[in-house]
């Protein structure tokens, strides 16, 4: 029997679509209520949680929510009436709204997956958490400001509600093993951490932090060729209360964990590396050791993100490993790495007095 009444706000890409369609090329403007849904093909299969086979893992939250056994798909909700009916076509007699509010307030779902544009994100949490959710998942970018992720981190953390922002490596298994086997000094004490971007849309360093960025300095942001996009460019360093260094260089791999003693890299095509100092007949010698599985693989889509919320909620998790906590750090220290850049390096401190600094997004979020 479902323990948890789950719905999905947003039938767009994460949404629903990325699962029974072709992603088109054209672009479209988010407010646009009359984007074309391409041809759906609402008899795709896909191994899940239970069931591996050569299909290969969904995408969407919808049919993340479908496939598991503890979540019953009750609701979905969007402006367009034809992605209504193939969600109902495809998942079954659930309920259809094309009004968000409406719809917590009718249905309050257990679940909330909030996969709309960027700009109601904030919004849309906060009223989840006010009609009685008990997890919500969003999709990236978590907030345009400051202030919205402030307010979604606030919210959910006073009603003790696990938030979940973007499918992103991070939500992969493989991450937590990495974690565990820093901290049990695989690679000896984290002397510094390089990732090659700080991005809050796609970061995964700050799941590797145990204390408060400090500081950061950055240099060489340009504007990102997307229209309206303000993401950070350039290169920079972060420093922590813990004194850890944090190094963003542009064409690094996706993360390296520098130890005393080996180092941990992760890369999006060859998975995780483990490295580790060894004595030999030669001398001592870094060496590469079988990583320990899981091994990351991709698609890497919503359906850890549900898992994280699971576990949080069955008590086997403290909070998702792309938690809205770690994803409001990251978006701060990627705009503060853009103020440093325009200030020609300067050293900018953190947390950010002034919480309405944000961020614009491509057309598409």
């Amino acid at each position: 029997m479902s323990q948890y009444r789950a719905a999905v706000i947003g039938l767009g890409w994460m949404g629903m679509l990325y699962d029974l369609a072709s992603r088109v090329p054209d672009r479209f403007e988010v407010d646009d209520i009359k984007r074309p849904t391409p041809t759906l093909d609402i008899h795709r299969k896909f191994y899940h949680h239970d069931h591996p086979s050569d299909s290969g893992l969904p995408t969407s939250y919808a049919e993340a929510c479908w496939d598991r056994p503890e979540v019953r798909l009750v609701a979905g909700v969007d402006r367009d009436e034809n992605r209504l009916r193939v969600f109902s076509e495809r998942y079954g007699g659930q309920k259809l709204y094309t009004d968000a509010v409406e719809m917590l307030s009718q249905e309050q779902p257990d679940i909330v997956a909030i996969c709309t544009n960027t700009k109601h994100r904030s919004d849309l949490t906060c009223l989840a958490v006010e009609y009685g959710a008990k997890g919500i998942l969003t999709e990236k970018p978590m907030a345009h400001t400051l202030a919205e992720a402030d307010r979604m981190v606030q919210s959910c953390a006073e009603a003790n509600i696990p938030l979940c922002c973007g499918s992103i490596t991070t939500t992969h298994p493989s991450f937590a093993q990495a974690r565990k086997l820093v901290q049990d000094g695989r690679i000896g004490e984290i002397v510094s951490i390089e990732a090659g971007a700080p991005s809050a849309q796609h970061q995964n360093w700050s799941y590797f932090l145990d204390s408060s960025p400090l500081w950061v300095v950055g240099t060489g942001d340009t504007r990102r060729r997307e229209s309206g996009s303000s993401e950070f460019t350039g290169n920079g360093m972060l420093v922590t209360a813990g004194d850890l260094t944090v190094h963003f260089r542009q064409g690094a791999p996706g993360i390296r964990l520098s130890g005393r003693s080996g180092e941990i890299v992760f890369n999006y095509q060859s998975g995780w590396e483990l490295w580790q100092d060894m004595e030999t007949p030669a001398g001592q010698h870094r060496i590469k050791i079988p990583w320990p599985k899981p091994q990351f693989s991709s698609p890497y889509g919503a359906v850890y993100c549900l898992a994280d919320v699971l576990d949080c909620l069955a008590g086997k998790l403290d909070e998702p490993k792309n938690s809205g906590h770690r994803v409001a750090l990251a978006l701060e220290v990627e705009i503060a790495l853009k103020q440093s850049s325009a200030q020609k390096g300067a050293r900018i401190n953190l947390p950010l007095a002034d919480r309405s600094l944000g961020l614009h997004y491509d057309w598409f979020r």
